[in-house]
């Protein structure tokens, strides 16, 4: 887990798909923080992406960085205590001009019965499997 966490660190931004009634939804996402001996990923409760994920927790991330790739399939678990949400905005501190962790609105969603899968178009995949 520890290597899937730095490279979507790395990375930066990585992208995050979603079902919405059947139809595919990308967008750009960034935060990815170990808390509690998982990686969890934070929005805004007020975003289509946020009513996906509810609606269907199923989810995948794609990060790229210098000519490898990272696939990660997982079902979105939301963890609406107060100390995961904390957690996640202390390691993206630059988000506190948005969200707080007692606004009503920022929500942490934890990645469960995961499926990572490292490629490169010059060395053989290698899949993990965690939460």
């Amino acid at each position: 887990m520890d290597e899937i966490l730095a490279f979507l660190k790395k990375a930066g931004t990585y992208f995050l798909a979603t079902d919405d009634n059947g139809q595919p939804r990308v967008r750009p996402f960034g935060t990815a923080t170990l808390y509690d001996g998982r990686i969890y990923i934070q929005t805004g409760k007020k975003k289509s992406v946020s009513m996906q994920m509810h609606a269907n927790p199923h989810i995948e991330i794609c990060a790229f960085l210098d000519g490898d790739w990272l696939r990660i399939q997982a079902e979105a678990v939301e963890d609406d205590r107060r100390d995961a949400r904390k957690a996640v905005l202390d390691d993206y501190p630059e988000l506190r001009a948005m969200y707080n962790e007692d606004d009503g609105n920022t929500e942490v969603f934890y990645l469960k019965n995961a499926t990572a899968v490292f490629s490169s178009f010059t060395k053989p995949a290698r899949t993990v499997t965690f939460g």
